[in-house]
């Protein structure tokens, strides 16, 4: 079945995306929740409208985006943790943890949900890199190090 999605999906697509899912999926869960709309073609009209009209102000975040990938190029982050005598960290550190880092040594603020560390947390001491989504086609991956306090 094909539907247009009215917001971003997780491994599905973006906002004005039209994609094809399994029939239950939408019906079940994507239109009752608000996620989707099924795409006929008066919503397929509407759609285009609303893109064309999206497409100027998409640019401008484009642009916003880029400025900040500048900027966030050669930042590398220390964050300091409680740790014991082995270099094992009592805690972990997440993505709750890099924003603010980012927020206090840069002034750059990036929302957590847009933050990817790789690996599930860091629990011991040492260099580690996470990935930053800024914008649907642009993605900064960054250094920190964990340091003991």
């Amino acid at each position: 079945m094909e539907i247009i999605l009215k917001k971003d999906v997780t491994n599905l697509g973006y906002a004005h995306d039209v994609v094809t899912v399994k029939d239950g999926f939408a019906r079940n869960y994507l239109i009752p929740q608000g996620h989707a709309v099924m795409a006929t073609e008066p919503n397929k009209k509407i759609n285009a409208e609303n893109l064309r009209q999206k497409s100027f102000k998409e640019q401008k975040t484009r642009k916003e985006a880029e400025v900040v990938a500048k900027s966030l190029e050669n930042v590398t982050l220390r964050i300091g943790a409680k740790a014991a005598a082995t270099g094992k960290i009592y805690g972990s550190v997440n993505a709750i943890q890099i924003a603010e880092a980012l927020q206090d040594q840069y002034k750059i603020e990036i929302d957590r949900k847009k933050i990817h560390v790789d690996g599930e947390s860091i629990k011991e001491t040492g260099t580690y890199t996470a990935s930053i989504r800024l914008h649907k086609e642009l993605s900064v991956t960054i250094n920190f190090e964990v340091v003991a306090e």
